[in-house]
């Protein structure tokens, strides 16, 4: 899987369908020399070949004919002729921040390290992954920096993150501290990032790469709403299903950036990692930083391609946990049904109705603790409100129905009306000399300092442990201005954004080591922070707020070009906007679930449900773990969008078809995609048999027979 040539000076990484192959030049420079469809070869230099120097741009003193500016760095550093975008920036005590990492060693082994503190990929066998650790040094600062890669032997990712170590006698300053760098040798790529604002997350947006800078980044505390930690660069003319594809994913749920610069020789770097913007990291002798994960795929048979490697990587090596494998249950979510309008009695009769249609959790939203009637008081008082509800006798009453109790937190917020804030005033988000801005009514808990991680973790113990819960939905509702901790000193004001993050990660962590069992499922208003770090604790996350199922398809599309359907959290809701069969139709892309009152169910619609609840089980499992295939997406036909799932041994599959508005034809061809076309395949629901050449080749004839807009349909398909 990783090998190392020693005449040739290369160091190859192979997945079983790529190649990533890095060169070690004379003077010690690391070269990027490929990344893309897998090669038997390891002799790469020839494609190294750059034009000789830009105009004006230095040459390495002691090899006039090598200029890093025009070269594929590896790991491109600041202030010695680089003039592209850097991945890391050192300022030392001097002033100055020029550094210059120079190759020193390499170690090849298997299995894969754990990154201490934050999320990553992992193995369980470590024979079947093998890791590269490149060290590299600047003679001068004798900062090191140690380049990890890992490959997988059921996957094509690269899982990547650095180690900066400062090994000199002064303490030293990153300024600037970089996941993964990749150098394309031409411009010739579209860039595919997923936009969005609550209630419309992860919209996808194309456009031709130009010259210069072109980009995402987050500076709000969280990956956010606004762009989510993952970007592709796409083939011109690449489509769902041809053209090469590279994908870009952070394992982070913080100020991100991703950065692609188009040079003057129209070649294409591509950094990502922790957004440099108010960072900063202080390194005393002997100390270290590990960046976070960056995850990279290429695939040569389009975005589906690339998206099914995503999936195949974090279904095996992110989910962690119980919930990884084991059935989760259906649940009903109190918030849209009764918002802060409940007693004990009503979330019971809730669970009764549910009860009957088939249902096996009811989840309490917001509203059951401190003082809390409407969102103005009582975050951070994570103690039961007894004059509104008897936690007890609800929690004992639901489980004796022989269903699960969920209940909903928000842990790193905190309401100016609390008993905490009364207490801590100098526990919340601040910097001196400045009134904390309000949103939604709430300011942010300072999760950076342990004390306040203690008190909030104390508090939830003493409700999770005193009664059966079975599941926790993780809220986070706002992002983070006037970002300070009253804990650190001026000179590191800059790591705060970082250690918020990691005091984040450690509450969760702590979490699910203490509650093996809980079901964590995050949130933050929706999608806001939809990323791989927040899955690598809970193994699913809500994917919007926007429960409309024509909305929420152009959401769920744009989510999948990354994140598989066992993770995306999607329910079914009281909405005016479709009949009840396509809402359902919608949400089984995904975990499955109602956010609606039960009580008002018509007796049509209780029948529905009891359906949609059969779906639910019948299809999980090709669902959970199938091949997702976009077969006409929303961004690319206005009237109908469809997808499959397609079992891994491609003797079954599932086929939705959505019509989103109705059209004047009439007549479509539906092509499937994944399947055996030496197969026979049945329409369950018709009889019809068809091999898997015709379905794929020629396609399904599908009339529209809809009546109205909105309207869906399902097709299972089953091997003969």
């Amino acid at each position: 899987m990783i090998t190392f040539n020693e005449k040739n000076r290369t160091l190859k990484l192979d997945t079983p369908c790529t190649s990533y192959v890095l060169g070690i030049r004379e003077g010690g420079f690391l070269l990027n020399l490929y990344y893309g469809q897998k090669l038997p070869d390891d002799a790469l230099w020839p494609l190294a070949r750059r034009h000789t120097s830009a105009s004006f741009s230095p040459c390495d003193p002691d090899d006039p004919s090598f200029s890093q500016d025009v070269a594929p760095m590896e790991y491109p550093t600041n202030g010695r002729g680089d003039f592209r975008v850097s991945a890391l920036s050192v300022r030392t005590g001097d002033g100055s921040s020029v550094t210059d990492l120079r190759y020193v060693s390499h170690r090849i082994f298997a299995g894969k390290p754990d990154l201490p503190g934050l999320p990553h990929l992992y193995c369980t066998d470590a024979s079947q992954c093998e890791t590269l650790e490149v060290t590299l040094r600047d003679p001068v600062t004798l900062v090191e920096a140690v380049l990890v890669y890992t490959v997988f032997c059921d996957c094509d990712v690269i899982a990547k993150h650095v180690r900066l170590t400062n090994r000199g006698e002064n303490s030293v300053k990153l300024e600037t501290a970089l996941s993964s760098c990749l150098d394309l040798p031409s411009m010739d790529y579209d860039l595919i990032t997923l936009w969005g604002r609550h209630a419309k997350e992860r919209q996808l947006e194309r456009r031709p790469l130009g010259h210069g800078l072109q980009g995402i980044q987050s500076k709000r505390g969280a990956s956010s709403h606004s762009h989510n930690p993952f970007a592709a660069l796409a083939q011109t003319g690449a489509t769902e299903t041809t053209g090469d594809v590279y994908g870009f994913n952070l394992v982070y749920s913080g100020n991100f950036t991703l950065t692609a610069e188009v040079d003057h020789n129209a070649t294409t770097r591509v950094v990502m990692g922790i957004c440099p913007t108010d960072f900063c990291w202080v390194l005393q002798s002997g100390e270290s930083f590990v960046t976070p994960e960056a995850v990279l795929v290429f695939s040569s048979e389009g975005l589906g391609g690339m998206s099914r490697s995503f999936h195949t990587c974090y279904d095996a090596h992110l989910i962690r946990g119980r919930w990884k494998t084991e059935k989760r249950p259906l649940l009903i979510n109190s918030w849209e049904a009764a918002y802060f309008d409940f007693d004990t009695d009503k979330l019971i009769s809730f669970a009764e109705r549910a009860k009957e249609l088939g249902i096996e959790m009811l989840v309490m939203d917001d509203g059951w603790f401190g003082k809390r009637n409407d969102d103005t008081t009582s975050l951070g008082d994570w103690f039961i409100n007894e004059k509104k509800l008897d936690l007890g006798r609800l929690v004992s009453s639901v489980h004796a129905l022989g269903l699960k109790f969920g209940i909903w937190y928000e842990p790193e917020m905190i309401s100016p009306d609390s008993e905490l804030f009364r207490a801590h005033p100098d526990w919340c988000v601040h910097v001196p000399n400045r009134k904390p801005s309000i949103a939604r009514q709430q300011y942010v808990l300072d999760v950076s300092r342990a004390d306040v991680r203690e008190n909030i973790f104390a508090q939830m113990c003493a409700v999770l442990k005193n009664y059966p819960i079975d599941y926790v939905k993780w809220d986070f509702n706002r992002n983070l201005s006037e970002a300070g901790s009253a804990l650190l000193p001026p000179e590191q004001s800059g790591e705060f954004f970082h250690r918020f993050v990691l005091g984040t990660y450690a509450l969760q962590d702590r979490l699910t080591r203490e509650f093996p069992d809980l079901l964590l499922e995050n949130c933050s208003g929706g999608g806001g922070r939809f990323d791989p770090g927040m899955l690598y604790y809970s193994p699913q996350i809500w994917t919007s707020d926007n429960t409309d199922p024509i909305e929420r398809l152009n959401i769920q599309f744009g989510t999948s070009l990354c994140y598989p359907a066992s993770v995306m959290g999607a329910h079914v809701s009281a909405c005016d906007r479709t009949g009840y069969r396509t809402k359902g139709d919608v949400a089984l892309w995904g975990t499955f679930g109602y956010e609606l009152d039960p009580n008002k169910l018509s007796a049509e619609e209780r029948e529905t449900v009891k359906t949609q609840v059969c779906e639910y089980h019948k299809y999980y499992d090709l669902i959970h773990t199938g091949a997702l295939y976009r077969l006409i997406s929303p961004w690319e036909n206005a009237f109908v969008c469809a997808w499959s799932f397609v079992a891994k041994d491609r003797r079954e599959a599932l086929v939705t078809v959505v019509r989103m508005r109705k059209q004047e034809s009439t007549l479509f061809h539906l092509k499937l995609q994944g399947l055996d076309p030496d197969t026979v395949y049945t329409v369950e629901e018709t009889g019809e048999r068809y091999s898997g050449a015709l379905l794929m080749y020629a396609g399904l004839e599908l009339s529209d027979e809809a009546e109205n807009d909105g309207e869906s349909c399902k097709l299972h398909l089953i091997a003969q």
